[in-house]
């Protein structure tokens, strides 16, 4: 886990919350106190929520599940924008689309939409059509593109979310607990921390602030994914080598020997003659005897 300095929390402004008139109450375990009408965030409990914050987001990413990165404010565009090339993870940092959790379907379609024109041009289709069709389809790749271009590979929905300032995301926020998606976000002193899973106390404003805990995110969501990969190679090696040892394949189970009257020859159709089929003898004696054992 990433070491986390208190001095570089300090540097970066995490303790400055927002004026003492616009709290939320229910953050108040969080604060410390108040400084020119500014309350501040005690960043011990900010270094105690930030670890438990960041372990959950590792072992989801080590047991194979998705992070949402989310944060639409300029402060968090660019900050969001850079996690998401480290980490891989998708991420909207344009405005969030109503449904987008809640109406998954219908979005994945505007997602199948998107790259089909994508599609198009790249293979020079929108050329021969004519030049008003061409504008019109052009918008729509513009548009698709600006709100959902995070979210293309996204096949499902996540298994978490992070969010820079719910209270601006508050209907990302209300979408994910309908659909029962932890919430992970950095949450400022005018926040409502019992709608968020982990909450952590700090200043979502401010550019340093922002960037540093998206560091920390970063950090925690690559070592997850290293563990998740290490994993899989012992598992890979331990086949390996259990293969090795039987030989490279598991023994034949014996075959047990049919029965005349049981199993697959029930009627005892395949028995010698005389033993199984009453009259068999018989029967072969009176073929001899007639000269031929068929039509002419």
């Amino acid at each position: 886990m990433t070491n986390i300095s208190m001095k570089s929390l300090l540097e970066a402004g995490v303790h400055f919350g927002h004026q003492t008139r616009s709290w939320n109450p229910k953050m108040a375990k969080y604060i410390f106190g108040s400084r020119n009408n500014i309350h501040i965030i005690d960043l011990s409990k900010t270094v105690k929520e930030l670890k438990k914050a960041l372990k959950f987001l590792r072992d989801t990413v080590q047991e194979g599940g998705t992070v949402l990165l989310v944060g639409t404010t300029k402060q968090s565009q660019e900050a969001i924008t850079d996690t998401a090339q480290k980490t891989g993870c998708p991420y909207i940092k344009e405005r969030w689309l109503g449904g987008t959790l809640t109406n998954f379907n219908t979005i994945q379609k505007s997602i199948a939409r998107l790259k089909e024109i994508e599609r198009m041009k790249t293979e020079k289709i929108l050329d021969v059509l004519n030049k008003k069709e061409r504008a019109r389809l052009e918008k729509v790749r513009v548009r698709l593109e600006k709100s959902l271009s995070g979210v293309k590979d996204m096949a499902e929905l996540p298994s978490t979310m992070f969010i820079i300032d719910p209270m601006i995301e508050m209907t990302a926020v209300l979408e994910a607990r309908k659909m029962e998606i932890p919430i992970v976000a950095i949450s400022d002193t005018n926040c409502d921390p019992d709608l968020i899973d982990y909450p952590i106390p700090g200043n979502d404003d401010a550019i340093r602030s922002v960037k540093l805990f998206c560091g920390y995110v970063a950090d925690a969501i690559l070592e997850g994914k290293a563990l998740a990969e290490k994993n899989r190679q012992e598992k890979l090696a331990q086949v390996k080598k259990e293969e090795e040892a039987s030989g490279g394949s598991l023994p034949e189970a014996p075959v047990a020997p049919a029965e005349a009257g049981s199993g697959t020859d029930p009627a005892g159709t395949f028995a010698p003659a005389g033993e199984g089929v009453p009259g068999a003898a018989r029967f072969g004696e009176a073929v001899v005897r007639s000269g031929s054992a068929g039509p002419s």
